[in-house]
């Protein structure tokens, strides 16, 4: 039998975490129709954290200076309805002072929670965990600023924290694709990127064409994600924010067992925002645990019958909660985000291709707009001179810490060709030193994530 709706659940036994949205979608439907200054007719500009202002109103509050907002809309409208994930260069004065690799690295600040999924002995609170780990992402990726794109054959190296090690590589340019591994004693993680883009005037919906894969070391149980698409609204009009409506599946690839949450999207003025719940189902698709939670706050679950109804003498335990992190800070970064950006997390002897060592990265961190558009563009035009020296040599970029498999996993969103970390990167690790981080300037290499800088020596 089907299960009764998560949010009816929660709502009986653990105190109403779920409100409804109709209301403010009866009392607010129309109110936020009207078009900005003429130019963006039909566009929508809502305020998610709540307020009564209209359209005209809230676009003044936007990142954008009026001049800036109407000439970078008339350069925009051409892509109306175009994947832009690598084909429009974009001012610094969007960006965060990191790169995508390292944004894949701030997903490990609560790998703890996978060590918990390795240790426990309940199958079905091994989904607990681990679909928690990947919840605790998104309080991150709210944080509307871009990341740098990475060059191709950039990387990120994370070493002290938790016992783990994290290596990323931009693998690939066109399209744009990163590989990622990490690994301590209790779990691997394996992920192949890729996104897809489709923009749409005002705002822009992100598919991720990826594969995520756990192994959990002592049971040898292999878990599969699925998330869901996000949308980037008020791109330019208005205050931009970001909402991931859609299921997020987790399955456990050896049992069959999977959780699927479900993320409630942001309604008018922000009801229903940042809501998740779902549940825990076994492998004849029986609930057996609800979770419940805010994907930017906490997760909590329950115990229930094979018909989703919370059982009598269990109480709802909270299992994630985010971590204190600063109220005002520039970037809206979080303690650990600071530590992915600072050397504390760098091995002693980093890879010269380090995202950390970027200079329009680095320009950035320090204020300087000016240094740091140098730098991008310089960094850009470097690479595409590299490419063609490259291509005249008729050299194939190879990755130096994953191999492209013949694997062509199928996502709800496209095609995804698949990249195996080969294991160079543990033996490149045990042959240096590790024990320190570094901790003068002078002693950090310059950014060279070059591979080709002398072909004829190839």
């Amino acid at each position: 039998m089907a299960p009764n709706d998560p949010k009816e659940a929660a709502a009986s036994g653990g105190g109403g975490f779920f409100a409804s949205i109709a209301s403010s979608l009866s009392n607010f439907g129309s109110a936020m129709s009207k078009s900005v200054n003429g130019m963006n007719e039909g566009l929508e500009v809502i305020n998610p954290e709540g307020g009564t202002e209209d359209a005209e109103e809230e676009a003044k509050k936007g990142r954008w200076k009026q001049e800036e907002r109407d000439s970078y809309w008339k350069m925009m409208q051409k892509y109306v309805g175009s994947d832009i994930t690598s084909m429009v260069t974009l001012p610094v004065m969007i960006f965060e002072p990191m790169t995508m690799l390292q944004r894949m690295a701030e997903l490990m600040e609560y790998s703890y929670l996978l060590d918990m999924a390795d240790k426990t002995e309940d199958p079905y609170m091994r989904l607990v965990y681990a679909s928690s780990f990947f919840i605790s992402v998104y309080y991150a990726y709210q944080r509307t600023w871009k990341p740098f794109n990475p060059i191709l054959g950039e990387t990120y190296e994370m070493v002290n924290h938790g016992d783990m090690t994290f290596i990323a590589e931009q693998v690939s340019h066109h399209p744009p694709m990163s590989a990622g591994h990490a690994e301590n004693e209790h779990f691997t993680y394996d992920v192949t990127s890729k996104l897809k883009t489709k923009f749409l005037g005002n705002s822009v919906d992100v598919y991720p064409i990826g594969r995520t894969r756990v192994t959990l070391k002592r049971d040898g149980v292999v878990l599969d994600l699925v998330p869901p698409p996000t949308k980037v609204s008020n791109l330019i009009f208005g205050r931009t924010w970001i909402d991931s409506p859609g299921e997020m599946v987790l399955t456990n690839q050896t049992t069959g067992d999977k959780v699927v949450l479900y993320f409630q999207p942001c309604g008018w003025f922000g009801a229903g925002r940042y809501e998740v719940d779902g549940y825990v189902y076994n492998s004849a698709d029986e609930p057996q645990i609800l979770m419940t939670g805010k994907w930017n706050e906490f997760m909590s679950y329950q115990v229930c019958d094979s018909e989703g109804e919370l059982l009598p003498g269990t109480e709802l335990k909270e299992v994630w909660r985010i971590a204190d992190y600063p109220k005002k800070d520039k970037f809206q970064y979080t303690h650990f985000a600071h530590k992915i950006n600072s050397f504390d997390t760098a091995p002693k002897k980093l890879l010269a291709s380090d995202s950390r060592l970027r200079p329009d990265r680095m320009a950035l961190e320090k204020g300087d707009l000016s240094t740091s558009g140098y730098e991008k563009s310089s960094l850009e035009e470097r690479q595409r001179a590299e490419k063609r020296s490259r291509e005249a040599k008729g050299h194939k970029f190879t990755p130096r810490w994953f191999d492209l498999t013949d694997e062509v996993t199928t996502t709800p969103w496209g095609e995804l060709e698949v990249y195996q970390y080969n294991g160079k990167y543990t033996e490149h690790r045990a042959a240096t030193d590790t024990s320190e981080c570094i901790d003068e300037p002078d002693s950090r290499p310059d950014f060279n994530p070059w591979q080709y800088d002398n072909l004829d020596a190839e």
